[in-house]
C-alpha cells in the first residue's frame, strides 16, 4: 500500500468514527483521583483505571493522578490494577467524582488473567489446558538479552537459533528451524512471512519497550485457532496507548564473539523509542521504533558429511569431501577408476552476510466510539537481515514485512482484518551462491574460460587429466595435486573479482543465480462474539475467519513463473462452557471446521473439565485435536537449491517432472553409493561395482500431500499449596497421523525398474552422476505424508516459591519422548527434542537500595537432530547448559534503570540445530527511561 493510500485510509477512518462518536456520546463528567502505594504512600504512575464492563479508562501520571469521563446517571464500578499490586474494585457512590486509592503490593503467584487458553479472559489457575504467561514485570526483569530470548525458561519450550536475529520456538516435539506447526500472534495478527509460511522469531515482532505480555499454549490448539496452531500458540500483546502513556526509551550496548577465532570480539547496538498519548478519554495513539545492529554468529563446522563416502574415509583429505558449512563441494561425481570426487567448496563466512540489522516501526490509533466500543488502526513495518537454516543456509537480506490492521473491538466481540505483505528481493541462498561462483572461473585444458553450464564438467575433466598423468609437469596419482591443478584460476574470497561475482549472483534469480524473490502476501479477516450474557445457562463463544494467500515469487520459490498461485481457506468454531456442582466443575467443549480449497474440510473438537474442590486447587483433564493444512510452500514450492530441488506435493506442481513416478529413495541411494565406493576400493570395475550393489536401491513410493492430524489427552494440576508456593504439573499423550514431511528421492532418466521388477543398472548409474546444472539424475526433496501412526508423551513440573523480602525462586523440568511403534523412521519427521530439559530462576527486583537482580539457568540433554540441511541425515546436538544473569540499578530521580547483563554468561559455544552456527555469550549494558517508572 502506497503512503498516499495509507494517509487516505487514516483520514477516512478518523472522519467516519468521529461522526459515530458524536452520535453515540451522552453527557459525561470527569472522575479524578490519586493512587499510591499502601506501604510507602508514594504515588504510583502507570496504574490502570478502568470502568468495569466497559472500555473506558485512564492511567495515572507521574504524580499518581488520573482523570476520566463517566456517565453520571449510571452506576459505575472502577477497577484499579497494576502489575505487582492487588487489583481493587471500587463502587462509586452516586455523584462521587473524586477518589483516593492505596494499592497493596503483592507477588501474585498464579493469579494472572490469561486469554489464550479459551479465547476469553479467565484465571491462569483454572485454565482448561496448559498455559504459560510472561507478564510485564517478567518481561522487564528477564536476564536474557530480549524478552523473546527469555522464553527459553518456560516449560516445554525448545528454542532454536539460526542466527543472532533469527530464533524460533517450538513445544512438544518435532522442532524445526522454520516452524510451520506453531502459530505466533502479535496483537491478534499472525506474523508469519507469507512467502515461506512461518514466523522469523521476533524479527518482525514487538520491541521490548512495547511488550506487555506473552502467553504460550503448548500442544494442539487447532480447535480454537485453526490449522497453523498444530503444535501450539504464542500470543504476544503490546501496550495499549490509553494505559501506557508518555515517553520511554532504551539503549543497549553489547559485545559477542568473545574468544571467537573467526572474527574476535564484536560490538552490538540496539536502540528503542516509544511514545504514547491519550487525548481525552476517546483518542490515543502510539509510535514505536527500534533498531539493532550486530555481527551474526559464524557457521564454521566443516565436518565431512558426504553420504557416499564410508564414514572411516571421510575428512579433510577425502577427495569427495562435503563439508557441512562448505558450499560448492556438494557438486560431486564418481569418476571411473578414481572414485568419488567433489569440487572445492567455499566457506560460508565468505558467502553469507553476517552484518545483521533489524528495524521495527509501529504506529497505532485507538478511538473509543462509545464506552463499550473501540476502533483500532495499526501499522507494522519490519526490515531485517538474518541467516536462516533450512534445506540450505539463506541470507534474508534486507527482508521487509509490512502489516496493516483494522479492528473494531467491543467488550464481548471483535472484528479484525489485516494484510501481511513481504518483499525479499535481496535475499539469496548461500549454498547456491558458492556453487554458482565456482562456475564463473573454470578454464579448459587450453586455458579458455568456459560457460557456467560447462564449468563443472570441465573441472572434473581437468582433475582426471592431472590425476592420470596427462598434464605435462603435473605428478600423477596425487589427489591433492590434481585438485590444485583443477582449481587453477579459482576466485579467492575477499578478492575484488570474487566480491564482484558474489554481488552479481546474489541478484540473479532462477537456475543461473542465487537470488530469491518473494513479493507474496496474505489477507485475513476474522471475528469472534461472546454470547454468554445473552445465553444465561452457559458460556457461548462463536467465531470464524477467512484467509487468502496471494503468492508471487517469480518462479524462485514456487511454480508461479507462468501462472498465479492463490489459495483460499476458511474456518469457523463454537465453544460451550458451563459450571456445575456449586461451580466446582467447569466443562468446556469446542468444535471447529476448516476448509482449504485444495483439500477436504477438517473437523477438530476439544473437550475439557476442570475440577476445583478447594479455592486455589485445580485439577484438569482434556482431549484436544489438531490438524494442519500443507502450507502454500509445501503445496507449490519448486526451488532449485543447487544440487537438490524442493518440490511441493500437490499433483499440479509435479506434472511433467517424473519425480513421483521414477525415483529411488535417498536412504537406499546412500547405502548403494557407500557400497559402490567400497567395491571400487577393492578393485572391482565401475560396471561390476554397480551390478554388485544395485539391489540396495529401492524405488520410491511417495504419495501426494494431505493435511496432518494429532489427538492429545492431557491431565494436569495447578494450585497454591500455600500463599507462597505455586505448583503446575501436567502429563500428555499424543497420537499423530499423516505427518507432513520431506522425503529426499533421486530421479533417474532411465526407468528405475526392469520389466521383471529388478533395479535397472542404467538407472543405478544415473544415481552416481548427480551433479548440476545438467544432471543425468536429480536430487529432489518432496513434500508428502507419513501414514503410519506414531505417538509421543511428556510431562512437565513447575514450582515457584515466593521467599521473604521479595525474593522469587522458580524451577521447572520437562520430559518428552517419542515412540515410532512399527513406523518406518525414514517416513516420519524427526522429533528433534531433548528427552529432558530444566530451568531454574532466582531474583529480586528490589534486593537492596534500588538494586535488583535476576538469574536463569537452562540445561538440556543430548539428542539427534534431523533436518533438510543435511538431507535428513541425523546430526548430534550435544547436551549443554546456559546461565543468564542481570543486575539492575534504579535511578528514581531520572526515571531510569541501568541493567548489566549476560546471555550465556559462561560463553559456552553451543549448537541448537544441526547445520546452524555455534552460539556463544552475549554481554550487554542497557539504560531504560520511562516516564511511568515507579
Amino acid at each position: 500500500m502506497k503512503n498516499s493510500s495509507i494517509l487516505t485510509v487514516l483520514v477516512l477512518f478518523r472522519f467516519v468514527f468521529s461522526g459515530l462518536v458524536c452520535a453515540a456520546q451522552t453527557q459525561a463528567t470527569p472522575l479524578s483521583g490519586i493512587v499510591s502505594d499502601a506501604e510507602t504512600n508514594a504515588p504510583l504512575a502507570g496504574v490502570s483505571i478502568l470502568l468495569k464492563g466497559k472500555l473506558t479508562g485512564s492511567v495515572t501520571d507521574a504524580k499518581g493522578h488520573f482523570k476520566l469521563n463517566t456517565q453520571q446517571n449510571q452506576p459505575n464500578t472502577v477497577v484499579i490494577s497494576m502489575i505487582g499490586y492487588q487489583t481493587q474494585e471500587m463502587s462509586l457512590a452516586n455523584g462521587q467524582r473524586e477518589v483516593t486509592i492505596a494499592l497493596q503490593p503483592q507477588i501474585a503467584l498464579g493469579q494472572e488473567v490469561v486469554v489464550s487458553a479459551s479465547r476469553v479472559e479467565e484465571s491462569l489457575l483454572s485454565s482448561p489446558v496448559s498455559i504459560e504467561k510472561m507478564d510485564l514485570r517478567a518481561i522487564k526483569q528477564t536476564p536474557a538479552f530480549s524478552f523473546y530470548d527469555g522464553l527459553q525458561t518456560m516449560k516445554s519450550v525448545d528454542m532454536v537459533t539460526s542466527g543472532l536475529t533469527y530464533k524460533s520456538i517450538n513445544t512438544r516435539g518435532f522442532a524445526s528451524t522454520g516452524n510451520t506447526r506453531f502459530l505466533q500472534l502479535v496483537d491478534g495478527v499472525d506474523n508469519q512471512m507469507p512467502g515461506i509460511n512461518f514466523a522469523a522469531g521476533n524479527l518482525f515482532g514487538m520491541s521490548d519497550l512495547d511488550a506487555e505480555s506473552v502467553e504460550l499454549v503448548p500442544g494442539a490448539a487447532s480447535a480454537l485457532y485453526g490449522p497453523i496452531a498444530f503444535n501450539g500458540v504464542l500470543r504476544m500483546t503490546t501496550k495499549n496507548p490509553f494505559q501506557y502513556q508518555g515517553l520511554s526509551a532504551q539503549g543497549k550496548i553489547g559485545v559477542n564473539h568473545i574468544h571467537d577465532a573467526s572474527t574476535g570480539a564484536a560490538p552490538l547496538y540496539e536502540g528503542s523509542l516509544r511514545y504514547a498519548k491519550a487525548i481525552g478519554n476517546r483518542f490515543a495513539f502510539k509510535m514505536n521504533v527500534s533498531y539493532l545492529q550486530a555481527l551474526d554468529w559464524y557457521a564454521t563446522d566443516y565436518t565431512d558429511v558426504d553420504p557416499n563416502t564410508p564414514a572411516a574415509q571421510r575428512g579433510a583429505h577425502n577427495p569427495g569431501r562435503n563439508g557441512l558449512h562448505l558450499y560448492g563441494d556438494e557438486v560431486a561425481r564418481n569418476l571411473p577408476g578414481l572414485g568419488r570426487v567433489s569440487r572445492t567448496g567455499y566457506e560460508e563466512k565468505y558467502l553469507a552476510d553476517y552484518h545483521v540489522h533489524n528495524l521495527k516501526l509501529n504506529a497505532a490509533l485507538h478511538y473509543r466510539l462509545t464506552d463499550k466500543l473501540v476502533a483500532i488502526y495499526q501499522y507494522n513495518f519490519g526490515q531485517g537481515t538474518a541467516n536462516y537454516t533450512g534445506n540450505s543456509r539463506f541470507s534474508l537480506n534486507h527482508f521487509i514485512l509490512q502489516q496493516h490492521k483494522l479492528e473494531l473491538k467491543g467488550t464481548n466481540f471483535f472484528v479484525r482484518a489485516y494484510a501481511s505483505i513481504e518483499n525479499s528481493n535481496q535475499s539469496y541462498n548461500s549454498r547456491t551462491l558458492g556453487q554458482q561462483i565456482n562456475r564463473t572461473w573454470v578454464r579448459d585444458l587450453k586455458g579458455n574460460l568456459v560457460s557456467p553450464s560447462q564449468a563443472d564438467g570441465v573441472w572434473f575433466d581437468r582433475y582426471v587429466a592431472a590425476f592420470s598423468g596427462k598434464v605435462e609437469g603435473v605428478p600423477a596419482s596425487d589427489a591433492a595435486v590434481a585438485r590444485s591443478f583443477a582449481d587453477q584460476g579459482r576466485l579467492q574470497p575477499g578478492s575484488a573479482e570474487f566480491e564482484q561475482q558474489k554481488s552479481r549472483l546474489q541478484t540473479i534469480t532462477g537456475a543461473q543465480g542465487a537470488g530469491i524473490y518473494s513479493g507474496s502476501k496474505f489477507y485475513h479477516a476474522e471475528g469472534q462474539y461472546d454470547l454468554s450474557q445473552r445465553v444465561k445457562v452457559m458460556e457461548v463463544l462463536v467465531g470464524g475467519n477467512f484467509r487468502r494467500y496471494d503468492m508471487f515469487t517469480k518462479g524462485t520459490l514456487l511454480a508461479d513463473l507462468d501462472k498465479h498461485v492463490t489459495i483460499n481457506e476458511y474456518g469457523t468454531f463454537l465453544q460451550l462452557a458451563r459450571k456445575m456442582l456449586h461451580e466446582q466443575i467447569k466443562l468446556t467443549v469446542s468444535a471447529r471446521y476448516d476448509k482449504n480449497e485444495n483439500f477436504d474440510g477438517h473437523f477438530t473438537p476439544r473437550a475439557s473439565a476442570v475440577y476445583s474442590p478447594y479455592p486455589n486447587h485445580n485439577f484438569r483433564t482434556s482431549y484436544q485435536t489438531g490438524f494442519r493444512n500443507p502450507t502454500p510452500l509445501e503445496q507449490f514450492v519448486n526451488l532449485n537449491a543447487g544440487v537438490i530441488t524442493l518440490l511441493g506435493g500437490v499433483p499440479a506442481n509435479s506434472r511433467g517432472t517424473n519425480v513421483y513416478e521414477n525415483s529411488f529413495t535417498a536412504a537406499s541411494a546412500g547405502d548403494f553409493g557407500a557400497s559402490f565406493g567400497a567395491d571400487l576400493q577393492k578393485g572391482f570395475s565401475h560396471s561390476q561395482a554397480i551390478a554388485n550393489n544395485k539391489g540396495k536401491l529401492h524405488k520410491s513410493n511417495v504419495a501426494y500431500i494431505q493435511p496432518e492430524r494429532v489427538e492429545t489427552f492431557e491431565v494436569g494440576y495447578k494450585g497454591l499449596l500455600t500463599s507462597q508456593l505455586f505448583v503446575d504439573a501436567n502429563y500428555y499423550f499424543s497420537s499423530y497421523r499423516d505427518f507432513i514431511l520431506n522425503q529426499v528421492v533421486i530421479r533417474a532418466d532411465n526407468p528405475v525398474l526392469n520389466a521383471d521388477g529388478t533395479v535397472n543398472a542404467a538407472a543405478a548409474a544415473d544415481v552416481l552422476n548427480n551433479s548440476s546444472p545438467t544432471p543425468t539424475s536429480r536430487l529432489f526433496q518432496i513434500a508428502t505424508n507419513a501414514h503410519d501412526r506414531v505417538t509421543s508423551q511428556g510431562a512437565t513440573l513447575g514450582i515457584t516459591y515466593a521467599l521473604p523480602k521479595g525474593y522469587l525462586l522458580g524451577g521447572n523440568g520437562t520430559w518428552a519422548t517419542f515412540d515410532l511403534h512399527n513406523a518406518n523412521p525414514n517416513d516420519i519427521p524427526a522429533f528433534n527434542t531433548p528427552r529432558y530439559k530444566s530451568n531454574v530462576t532466582f531474583g529480586n527486583r528490589n534486593a537492596f537500595r534500588q538494586v535488583g537482580f535476576n538469574l536463569a539457568w537452562h540445561w538440556q540433554d543430548a539428542y539427534d537432530w534431523v533436518g533438510p540441511f543435511n538431507e535428513l541425515r541425523p546430526g548430534r546436538i550435544q547436551a549443554y547448559h546456559l546461565f543468564d544473569a542481570q543486575v539492575s540499578y534504579k535511578l528514581k530521580g531520572l526515571k531510569s534503570i541501568i541493567k548489566l547483563g549476560a546471555s550465556n554468561l559462561g560463553n559456552h559455544w553451543i549448537v541448537q540445530a544441526y547445520g546452524s552456527p555455534a552460539v556463544g555469550g552475549l554481554y550487554y549494558v542497557s539504560i531504560t527511561f520511562d516516564e511511568l517508572l515507579n
